[in-house]
């Protein structure tokens, strides 16, 4: 299965049910230049859109359901697609949170293979890898900084004194 193409198919659905979403996880630190392999898509809705979100994504093939995980701060409801000729699978995880002011309503809208996506920020990702901060997320949080840093000091640069 081509998450690419899966991630194009699920974002057109959610725009077009006018669901509010932000990329995160993965595939978000991809857009912000840190590709690395995952297996999974991972969206912030906000909790008023679950069903919505579900109902809609059943309709794309993500027909199977897992319980509820709660984590610190992160609520995760997931998904999965199932091809029924290779076997190949997609999971898509719903993720909500708690601290909705600093992590959703600061998104960015970015042009992704033709339209808009929008991503978590870089500053909200660093929050939301804080609540888990596993290796990977450490890692993340690095990268996340460092970009973070090289813009500031190149909006510095360009700055008038």
């Amino acid at each position: 299965m081509d998450i690419i193409k899966e991630l194009k198919a699920i974002t057109e659905k959610l725009d077009e049910e006018k669901i509010e979403y932000a990329l995160c996880g993965g595939l978000a630190m991809a857009i912000y230049g840190m590709s690395r392999a995952t297996l999974d898509i991972d969206v912030m809705i906000e909790a008023v859109s679950l069903l919505p979100a579900k109902k809609a994504l059943m309709q794309q093939g993500f027909t199977f359901e897992a319980a509820p995980m709660k984590f610190e701060k992160v609520k995760i409801h997931r998904l999965c697609k199932i091809e029924d000729s290779t076997g190949d699978y997609l999971v898509i995880d719903f993720l909500i949170t708690s601290d909705r002011r600093n992590i959703f309503e600061n998104r960015k809208i970015v042009t992704w293979k033709g339209g808009p996506l929008s991503v978590v920020s870089p500053e909200g990702l660093i929050l939301l890898k804080t609540f888990r901060g596993n290796g990977q997320d450490q890692d993340d949080i690095k990268y996340l900084r460092e970009i973070l840093s090289d813009k500031k000091m190149s909006e510095d640069e360009n700055h008038e004194y």
